[in-house]
């Protein structure tokens, strides 16, 4: 079972992957079709009532494969201009000839009714001319066949129906109750598309509203610095170009004046010493009330007072956290995480976390990245040739990236552009896996740029270019 919002990215990254949205429907219409005919053999007047997306356009589809068998009606709930998406005004064309107005056909003298109005396509309250639709269909004394999921499904005009043919996989939320007899069909969904991160991940983006004001769209807090002075630099800088408004960053006294004079965007506090240690627990804990987000790690180093003072924080820091570099070893040593947690390892500090050794191949490592999540109750972002991402349950494979990502601070800049996600409200499987990929696709188009010479900061600026990239596609599907 998986979230509605999943299938949209599986939508434009099977596009990515070659199965385009119009061969997709074209499945889901047959699917529909073939199960009418085989379930309903002594119906013969159906309407298929249609919605303006593409939940309508499995209906045409469904209506087509349906007309040389039985007396077919198209019904539209709205005009057919209002049709939304190429791939279902072309199904329409098809059809045009047996279709008119719901509004002028009614309901009453059909056999059975076919249910492609809304499909995944609402939330909140559903408005008229929908709501008028599912009002009848409702009353229709004929049986329902719902395409996808029932239209309206977790409101209280939602249609329940007899069957519901449902894509790929179920939605939250479905049941037998809400949705009748459920039966999965597959859509030619590619392998790919469901294991490889890919362009469809940029629709899980939190676009920023017009009303937002300063602090709305993600405010970051980095602990970093001490030893090494431009990895919580980096990463900042990272959060700031995903998105992030306001960046935060708690460093140690030795550090303080170098990682403030980097940018005049950073908000910058002084710790107490020349590198973190217990006593900077409440400091950090109280700038952490301001945050949404904290991410620790970035050039702290592994001084066992370090990591005491990090375990510390993880226990009573209520926050979501992203823990890189050294801190991802005192996860182990911390009690509970106060917060959920992502860590950002490469293979060898996975190693040191788990205590078992990372494999070499992708099956296995996938599995062992999943364990790792599941015994830790952290979301696992292993770097790598080929990232994996596991909260445990879902498990995500990212191949963006090329070879000069191996230079110094890539991963600093990735901790940071997932902790930018979070902060703007995305939860950390899915801002891991949106970070990894935009990461991968910035640091492609910087070695395109700079050639095997590229660094860290090349990355920066590609960063909004490979997202906003990664949504026109998601845009055109």
């Amino acid at each position: 079972m998986l979230p509605v919002s999943e299938f949209r990215v599986l939508d434009v990254n099977s596009a990515h992957w070659g199965v385009s949205v119009e061969m997709l429907m074209e499945q889901a219409g047959c699917a529909v079709s073939d199960l009418v005919l085989e379930r309903f053999p002594d119906k013969e007047r159906i309407a298929v009532v249609c919605g303006s997306g593409n939940n309508g356009g499995d209906g045409f589809v469904a209506a087509r494969h349906l007309l040389p068998y039985r007396d077919v009606e198209v019904l539209l709930v709205k005009h057919e201009s209002s049709i939304r998406t190429e791939a279902a005004r072309r199904n329409y064309r098809m059809v045009a000839e047996s279709s008119m107005m719901l509004s002028e056909a009614g309901l009453g003298e059909y056999d059975l009714i076919v249910d492609a109005v809304l499909g995944l396509g609402v939330s909140g309250e559903v408005r008229e001319p929908h709501a008028s639709a599912l009002k009848m269909m409702a009353s229709a004394a004929s049986p329902v066949v719902s395409v996808d999921c029932p239209s309206g499904l977790g409101t209280p005009q939602a249609i329940r129906p007899d069957v519901t043919v449902t894509f790929h996989d179920l939605k939250e939320g479905m049941d037998e109750d809400s949705c009748g007899e459920i039966v999965v069909a597959d859509i030619g969904i590619p392998l790919e598309a469901a294991t490889f991160t890919g362009p469809g991940e940029a629709m899980l983006y939190p676009m920023p509203l017009s009303s937002s004001h300063k602090g709305q769209n993600g405010r970051v807090l980095v602990l970093g610095g001490g030893p090494y002075t431009g990895a919580p630099a980096l990463a900042a800088l990272g959060a700031y170009r995903i998105g992030s408004d306001l960046v935060h960053i708690a460093t140690p006294r030795r550090s303080f004046q170098i990682v403030a004079s980097y940018s005049p965007m950073f908000i910058t506090h002084c710790l107490s010493g020349d590198h973190l240690q217990e006593a900077d627990v409440d400091d950090v804990l109280d700038l952490a009330r301001f945050a949404d987000v904290l991410l620790i790690g970035p050039g702290l180093g592994g001084g066992a007072d370090t990591l005491a003072a990090v375990a510390a924080v993880i226990e009573d820091c209520p926050l979501p956290m992203v823990l890189d570099a050294d801190a991802v070893s005192a996860l182990a040593h911390a009690r509970s995480a106060g917060g959920e947690v992502l860590v950002t390892p490469h293979k060898r500090e996975l190693e040191r976390l788990t205590g078992e050794p990372c494999p070499d191949d992708i099956e296995e490592r996938a599995e062992y990245v999943r364990s790792a999540s599941s015994g830790s109750g952290a979301v696992v972002l292993l770097k790598g040739a080929v990232d994996v991402i596991s909260d445990g349950v879902r498990t995500k494979l990212n191949r963006s990236g090329c070879p000069g990502m191996t230079v110094g601070g890539t991963g600093d800049v990735l901790a940071g552009m997932c902790a930018g996600l979070a902060a703007k409200g995305m939860g950390l499987f899915d801002a891991a896996r949106l970070g990894s990929y935009i990461a991968g696709i910035a640091g492609e188009r910087a070695e395109a740029s700079q050639g095997p010479g590229m660094m860290a900061t090349d990355m920066l600026d590609h960063i909004g270019p490979a997202l906003t990239a990664a949504q026109d596609f998601g845009g055109r599907i």
